[in-house]
């Protein structure tokens, strides 16, 4: 799969992604071949480019819960810039509150799992696109961790809001900020949401208590302050874990896995009960999933492991040899080094291999 810009997309190119408006009405769907007068409705999506299939490429396979997020994703964008740039300009919003109702419906309450699929994004729509994620994996955590309506409601709030101040600036999309830039997004939000008449006195709060945290990430009071918020410390986690996987035009974004464990190995800014939570929210290394072993092999996952994510059973292409990671005697020689990624970030699979192995 490709990614190509806009200008040069070309009559006959098939989709490897689908389209939708601002409503989620399916415009195109994925393999659609492109037609002139679908390029130049295109052009006026405000998108950067597209992600296309090369000429023999099958279509990728997608679940249901993947084709319902990409297009809740896509659908939600649309209203979030609409009611951020009103906020930002110091008028009301037309529907934000519905917006967050619809994120906590689909995301505060799941049952299982789900793929946490990064759309690209530009300078452009970043703010858009990563406040919506955040509310998301706010959403997908508070409710792992059994919140009540009203404090998932406060969360997802606090989650849109959190970056608006992010809008009036410049060059706000990289993974880590400079602390110069940390501080002026801070005092735009905190100056935008004074003027926000409807805010909740809590929602104003925790944003605030959020944004100390990530201006000061790095003092020893910052560290006592996050272990002992939650709340804050899920917008700070969801933050931090979107802004690593975000995929960007100008560079590679960090793999989940790498993301997990860099959220992991600092405690003392990461809360660990809250990257657990996310940990159990949503696919990192399940059965399917194609792998690069500390070894430099490369393998594929066939059955997970829910007690350490990062020590599942691994069959080793080279020789179909099968590596149990979570025994000692493997664990010391063999690790999980990343994941294999096709070009639009998902994680390639081998179902027929997937399988054959499982049976046995």
């Amino acid at each position: 799969m490709l990614f190509v810009k806009v200008d040069d997309l070309k009559v006959g190119m098939r989709l490897g992604k689908p389209i939708y408006n601002k409503n989620g009405v399916l415009l195109y769907d994925r393999d659609t071949k492109l037609t002139m007068q679908a390029i130049y409705g295109i052009k006026n999506f405000r998108l950067l480019g597209l992600y296309i299939l090369e000429p023999a490429e099958p279509v990728p396979p997608m679940t249901e819960d993947d084709i319902n997020f990409e297009r809740f994703q896509t659908m939600s964008v649309f209203s979030i810039r609409e009611d951020l740039d009103l906020i930002s300009a110091g008028k009301k919003d037309k529907g934000l509150d519905w917006l967050c109702s619809l994120i906590i419906k689909n995301y505060g309450g799941l049952d299982h799992k789900i793929n946490f699929v990064q759309n690209l994004r530009s300078g452009e729509d970043y703010v858009y696109k990563h406040v919506l994620n955040v509310a998301i994996l706010s959403a997908i955590i508070a409710g792992q961790m059994g919140f009540s309506l009203g404090r998932i409601n406060t969360l997802v709030k606090a989650a849109v809001l959190h970056d608006i101040g992010a809008l009036k600036m410049k060059d706000v999309d990289d993974e880590e900020l400079e602390p110069d830039v940390k501080e002026a997004i801070k005092n735009n939000t905190l100056e935008i949401l004074k003027n926000y008449g409807d805010l909740d006195e809590d929602i104003m709060r925790l944003i605030t208590q959020m944004q100390e945290i990530y201006t000061n990430a790095e003092t020893e009071e910052n560290s006592e302050a996050l272990l002992s918020n939650i709340n804050a410390n899920i917008l700070y986690v969801s933050d931090a874990y979107d802004r690593m996987t975000a995929m960007k035009s100008s560079e590679e974004p960090t793999s989940e896995v790498k993301a997990i464990r860099a959220l992991l190995a600092d405690e003392k800014r990461y809360n660990r009960t809250v990257v657990n939570a996310l940990i159990k929210a949503i696919n990192i290394l399940y059965p399917g999933v194609c792998v690069e072993l500390s070894n430099g092999e490369k393998g594929l996952v066939i059955r997970g492991n829910d007690d350490n994510i990062f020590e599942p059973v691994v069959l080793n292409f080279r020789d179909n040899t099968l590596h149990d990671l979570s025994l000692p005697s493997v664990k010391d020689e063999l690790q999980i080094a990343d994941v294999m990624k096709t070009m639009d970030n998902r994680i390639k699979l081998d179902s027929s291999l997937l399988e054959e192995y499982a049976e046995n």
